[in-house]
């Protein structure tokens, strides 16, 4: 199955998205071992130019923090810089790695871009230093940084000894400090720290001395010793604090996730044991204070309290008990999920507003913002500037993004949600700003951010590869969309400017080991990463709950096709992490297909011709989870408000229904693609007839020469009644900016769930 995400081209010059990159990588150098910096244009428009800069590490030990610094010429200013920090003192610019991206691998490469605006003929940036060495890689620095001074070593511990000592200076850079322990290094630090403690001593005198090095692996002489004497604690006799009184974080039909507050020691806590009444139910490691306790029974209350332990084996009091109440198995029913898309606003012109107005937000139970991408060298979030390609292009989602459309556009009192003007100061605008109006007018409304899509999904399987990218990949996003620490771009965003917009995030990984926008990446291991994926983003937000007291939701967007499902959906892993998840119940046929078809039946049609394993209905596709084990209470089916078409359809003797076509049906926006009220202004304006199959579950029209398939509110309210029928907890629409202006088709879903 497919399903498409289609973006506008480029905009303008002098529009107000900055300009966009073209990463160029740098030639091979003759000094392979040094890092380079290759400066590159991009779309000039005579007054101004975008820029970049690619840093490539060519060495083989990787770069710990790094500062590019260059001049600009006469007549030149920096408007904007993104992907780095920066400071800019009158014509001498000096970036710096960005806090999320300290470190280059050796082999990889860094690129962070730029607007800088000129007068008169154009002028090449000068002077260009990376770590304080030419950007072309010659080096030279055989200097070696002075002696660390003033070392100390003192007791920190049981076993436990921190050394400290006086920062050393460089021509260049300081990079670290090695620490050893007679001729044995022991540890050592990067950057700027100047302090380290080394666990595992045994009794005793030990002795340790500092080295110095920098960013070109000179090495400073040894530091004067430092000593200490290690002796073994006292008996510990003394028991925690009690934990903090937990709260409940989540509560399923057979699991209680729970939060409490640290415990404190003499010496330190080591563990935390959880009680279900009197019996011990798990344990966890500090520092963690969270845990989420399993194998309950569905609507029942248990008590739980906390006992905090230390390494002496001392146990505390029991902390304040909490009583919570299990979910009953089918909780969630009647919900109600929909895509707002971030490029809706622009030839479509379906604003955040418009779900307001037409009605759907009140409706409307999430709300999920398509999409996040996936950075191609970092395998984190990101966010920035930068078209997509042309959709055939294997690479065209790589590094895109529309911070503009996202958190940059200023709305004025007409289109905005709040009725008031976007101020030229005002760090969140764009959707997200408008998003949280939306919120302030709907407190019930829940919004996530969905990561991937069709065409952002290439880089999901490198994400998921092993656990530390799968941990900086979760941290990355609930760092970004979570706790809102946007990048600054054309002053908007900065730290905690979109915090509580999204209060979940939804994987939309198509597909998992199997294929799907040209390009992507896939391997077999990705159905047992997709598990491990999603249960490090459960963890991660529910650690972040425990601290703040909510419960941040986790959904996915999975496929229908049984062949997909099998190769890349582990399904009781996965729904073990999820909130509810959405099967797709549209795109079963399409004009990538020369035989005209449906495209989002219930059951599969009496005639269809499809080979047995290309026959896809509603029906097949929720079987296929409900068989694997998905439980009803978390399973919604997607609905679409929008139709799929082909032209040169003859008749037969079905009125173009399983008959051969010449091509893609003509669109509004993409040949073969119509929104819904596009379709319904078809009908009304004559020569389309209107034909259903109740019975299948699926309707289209049909003009002797066009077909469509689609769902009207007759078809919305039989899926509807069906979902009903099947217990299932709701549905999803993709995607609003297809319905009318009053939200019919929204009307009719909400109505037929109710």
């Amino acid at each position: 199955m497919r399903r498409r995400r289609y973006r506008l081209p480029l905009l303008t010059v002098g529009s107000l998205l900055a300009p966009l990159l073209v990463v160029a990588l740098p030639a091979g150098s003759a000094h392979a071992a040094e890092p380079t910096a290759v400066f590159h244009k991009d779309q000039d428009w005579g007054t101004g130019y975008g820029g970049s800069y690619t840093i490539t590490n060519a060495g083989s030990t990787a770069i710990n923090g790094w500062t590019l610094e260059f001049d600009l010429p006469a007549n030149n200013n920096l408007g904007s810089l993104w992907n780095a920090t920066y400071t800019a003192a009158a014509s001498h610019v000096t970036v710096k790695n960005p806090s999320w991206q300290p470190q280059i691998a050796p082999g990889a490469s860094y690129n962070f871009g730029f607007n800088v605006a000129y007068s008169g003929p154009f002028a090449e940036l000068k002077n260009c230093k990376l770590n304080g060495k030419p950007c072309d890689g010659s080096g030279g620095d055989n200097q070696a940084p002075s002696v660390p001074a003033n070392p100390v070593a003192t007791q920190s511990g049981a076993g436990r000894a921190t050394v400290s000592w006086t920062a050393s200076t460089d021509n260049v850079r300081v990079a670290g400090y090695d620490v050893y322990e007679g001729a044995a290094k022991v540890s050592t630090v990067t950057g700027d720290g100047t302090a380290v403690t080394i666990s595992g001593l045994a009794d005793g005198l030990h002795t340790f001395t500092v080295v110095a090095f920098d960013t070109s692996a000179n090495r400073s002489a040894a530091s004067a010793p430092a000593t200490v004497n290690i002796v073994p604690p006292p008996p510990d006799f003394e028991p925690p604090s009690s934990p903090g009184t937990p709260v409940s974080t989540s509560a399923g039909a057979t699991t209680v996730g729970l939060a409490w507050g640290s415990a404190t020691d003499n010496v330190g806590v080591t563990a935390y044991d959880v009680y279900n009444g009197g019996t011990l139910a798990l344990s966890v490691s500090a520092p963690t204070t969270a845990a989420t306790v399993s194998g309950l029974t569905p609507d029942t209350p248990y008590t739980f309290t906390v006992k905090a332990r230390d390494a002496a084996g001392n146990t505390s009091p029991a902390s304040n008990p909490v009583t919570v109440r299990t979910g009953k198995v089918n909780p969630q029913t009647g919900l109600t999920i929909g895509y707002f898309t971030q490029w809706s606003v622009y030839a479509r012109g379906y604003s955040v507003k418009k779900l307001d107005t037409s009605g759907s937000a009140a409706k409307l139970d999430y709300l999920n913002y398509a999409f996040a991408n996936i950075h191609p060298s970092t395998k984190q979030c990101f966010i920035t500037n930068k078209a997509a390609g042309n959709d055939s292009d294997p690479n065209a989602g790589d590094g895109a993004g529309d911070a503009w459309a996202d958190f940059g556009r200023g709305w004025d009192a007409g289109t905005s949600v709040a009725g008031t003007t976007d101020t030229w100061d005002q760090k969140l605008a764009g959707n997200f700003n408008q998003l949280k109006q939306l919120k302030a007018k709907y407190p019930n409304l829940k919004v996530q951010i969905s990561l991937g899509g069709w065409s952002y999904s290439k880089w999901f399987s490198d994400a998921a590869a092993t656990d530390a990218s799968r941990k900086a990949l979760v941290s990355s996003c609930i760092d970004l969309y979570i706790k809102g620490n946007l990048p600054v771009i054309d002053g908007r965003g900065g730290a905690g400017s979109a915090a509580g917009i999204f209060d979940g995030i939804d994987l939309d990984w198509e597909w998992p080991n199997s294929e799907g926008h040209l390009g992507n990446v896939i391997r077999p291991a990705d159905k047992a990463n997709y598990t491990l994926l999603a249960q490090e983003f459960r963890r991660q937000l529910d650690a972040l709950g425990a601290t703040t007291g909510k419960h941040y939701t986790l959904s996915a967007f999975l496929p229908a096709d049984p062949a997909k499902i099998s190769a890349g959906i582990d399904i009781p892993g996965l729904f073990g992490a999820f909130d509810f998840a959405t099967i797709q119940g549209y795109d079963y046929h399409g004009a990538w297909e020369m035989t005209t078809n449906q495209q989002s039946a219930l059951k599969v049609a009496a005639g269809d011709p499809s080979t047995p394993d290309r026959q896809f209905s509603s029906e097949i596709a929720i079987n296929a989870y409900l068989n694997g084990g998905a439980p009803k209470s978390k399973l919604t089916l997607g609905v679409p408000f929008y139709g799929r078409g082909w032209t040169g359809v003859p008749r037969g003797t079905t009125n173009g229904l399983f008959q051969t076509a010449t091509g893609p049906a003509p669109g509004s926006y993409e040949n073969g693609f119509e929104d819904y009220y596009k379709l319904k202004e078809k009908l009304a304006s004559g020569g389309y007839t209107l034909y259903r199959d109740p019975v299948a579950g699926h309707a289209y029209i049909y003009n002797g020469t066009v077909l469509y398939t689609y769902d009207d509110p007759t078809e919305i309210t039989r899926k509807a009644n069906w979902i009903k029928e099947q217990g299932l907890a709701g549905a999803m629409i993709w995607s609003f900016d297809g319905d009318t202006a009053n939200g019919e088709l929204m009307t009719a879903l909400a109505n037929g769930l109710k």
